[in-house]
């Protein structure tokens, strides 16, 4: 089991929380090595979940502005055939997605039969920022939880299995990540104003993340809390997950429905 995985019931305290690798790793090199082994094992694990056609895999990234959620899909899947992946990211709602509940959007990119879905960013944006920003009533927004976690136990019921990690980061990490984007001209593009009022709300924005791992903790669907600061052991630790949970579900090539050594392929003339 993996130590950043958060049991429920047991309360969270979000500054408990670590946001490095100092307890869990020492070696940058062994850890770079053991990722390089764990994609390896992913990219032959993936043909098959596919192939097999029976199962999905959902796996859900939140954090902070500059929190890594682009960086760690970059790095974990790096070599996985993208025939099998589907990226979702969400953004601020269109009008036709405000038209609908708050899921609906969500619910029409879940992963089909067979792929792996990733959202960067998620259906927790509505009891994240839709809270913080006082976007909509508190009545609204305090439901939600419990309608998140009913809709994600009929994902598990109908066949998908679901991961969800928050790659913690600390204050002093974002602002120098956040810098680096300002520093570099051909990143300027990831940075936003809007970010730097989101900075100001950190606090604000970490009691609503202590309270969504708090009730959306579950035994099906449990979060995982990565400690963020350091890339190299994020990737690492969120590897681990991925993999250990694909060794688990164990999916096979579907049997030959012939013998291949009786097939004889005709000649064109």
């Amino acid at each position: 089991m993996s130590p950043h995985r958060l049991i429920p019931g047991h309360k969270v305290r979000i500054a408990d929380l670590p946001t490095r690798a100092d307890d869990f790793h020492s070696d940058r090199d062994e850890a770079k090595d053991e990722l390089l082994e764990l994609r390896d094992e992913l990219i032959a694990l993936q043909p098959k979940l596919y192939a097999e056609g029976q199962r999905k895999l959902l796996i859900v990234f939140q954090a902070m502005d500059a929190g890594g959620k682009d960086g760690v899909v970059r790095k974990v899947f790096r070599g996985v055939n993208a025939q099998g992946v589907r990226v979702n990211s969400f953004k601020t709602p269109s009008s036709e997605e405000l038209a609908h509940d708050f899921l609906w959007r969500i619910h029409r990119v879940v992963p089909a039969r067979g792929m792996i879905g990733i959202f960067n960013r998620s259906h927790y944006e509505e009891v994240l920022v839709v809270r913080v920003e006082n976007l909509v009533p508190k009545s609204v927004w305090h439901d939600r939880y419990e309608q998140i976690n009913q809709f994600e136990k009929f994902l598990i019921e109908t066949g998908t299995t679901v991961l969800k990690f928050f790659l913690h980061i600390s204050p002093e990490e974002q602002r120098q990540r956040m810098q680096e984007r300002l520093d570099d001209p051909e990143k300027h593009w990831k940075f936003s104003l809007d970010d730097l009022d989101k900075r100001r709300k950190w606090h604000d924005y970490m009691a609503a993340y202590e309270e969504l791992l708090n009730r959306c903790t579950t035994e099906q669907a449990p979060w995982y809390a990565i400690p963020g600061d350091q890339n190299w052991y994020r990737d690492l630790a969120v590897a681990r997950v991925i993999v250990a949970t694909l060794r688990k579900m164990n999916p096979q090539f579907p049997p030959e429905e012939f013998d291949a050594a009786d097939v004889v392929i005709p000649d064109i003339t």
